[in-house]
This record gives C-alpha cells, structure tokens and sequence, in this order.
C-alpha cells in the first residue's frame, strides 16, 4: 500500500467509520482482531463499532473530522476535532443539551491494506468540562 491509500484508508476509518458511524467501512478496513490501546475501548471490530455506537449515543450530530495527517511506512497519525451536541449522560455528567468540541489524536498500524494496531488519545478532561463536570466540586479529604 502507499501513503496515499494508508491515508485514505484512515481517513475513512475515523471520518466515516466513527463520525457517520458507517460499520460498513469499519468492517472493511478493520482487523477482526485489531489491537487496541486506547484506555477504555474494547479490542477488535466489535470494539471500534463499540465506540462509534457509544459517540452517536452520547451527542446527536456527531461528526470526527481529520484536520491533520502524516504517513509514514505502514503507520499513520492523525489530528482530529470530535463535534456534536451532548444529549446523553456520558461518564455519569450531562446531559447538557450544548454543543461539544474535543481534540484527538490517533495512530493506527496497517497490514495487508487492514488497521491491525490503534492507539488513541482524547481529550477527556476537554469533554468532561463540557458535559458538566465541575473539578471545584471535587470534595477532599483531609489530609493529616
């Protein structure tokens, strides 16, 4: 594959499979049994699917746009902006009825035109303050 098709491959992944919630393209361009690194999600097709499932439960109008993206032998990264309004509780705040913008970052691995390897950062802290969460609000416990 070149950088092109790995590219486009990705591209397609996070814009379609993830921000359309298109399982169609997951299923295409996903290794059944794909190795996940991102906190939290569920290894595999399932598990990418997963995720596309709970971002379209959590905030109607959903999208993930790929703003930058390199390649570089069968490994791409990209910077993403996740976009959509809060109309579900996620991690226990909201629903808020606002709208949501939060950076991300992922890296994937391709074999034999497949993502076999993902890796994955959002900004979580970024969402949670926009979906209520209020660190003012943390209680402490005394300290001796």
């Amino acid at each position: 594959m070149t950088d092109i098709d790995i590219a486009d491959r990705f591209r397609r992944i996070v814009e379609d499979g993830i921000g359309r919630g298109d399982e169609r393209v997951l299923e295409a361009y996903i290794a059944p049994d794909c190795i996940e690194h991102q906190r939290g999600n569920q290894p595999g097709l399932e598990g990418a699917k997963g995720v596309a499932r709970a971002l379209h439960r959590w905030m109607s109008d959903f999208s993930l746009t790929v703003e930058d993206i390199a390649v570089s032998g069968d490994v791409v990264w990209t910077r993403n902006r996740a976009r959509g309004v809060n109309t579900a509780s996620v991690m226990g705040f909201g629903p808020t009825a606002g709208p949501v913008e939060v950076d991300v970052i992922d890296i994937g691995r391709f074999e034999n035109g497949m993502l076999v390897e993902h890796w994955g950062i959002a900004d979580q802290m970024g969402l949670l303050l926009q979906v209520g969460f209020d660190p003012r609000a943390v209680v402490h416990a005394p300290t001796r």
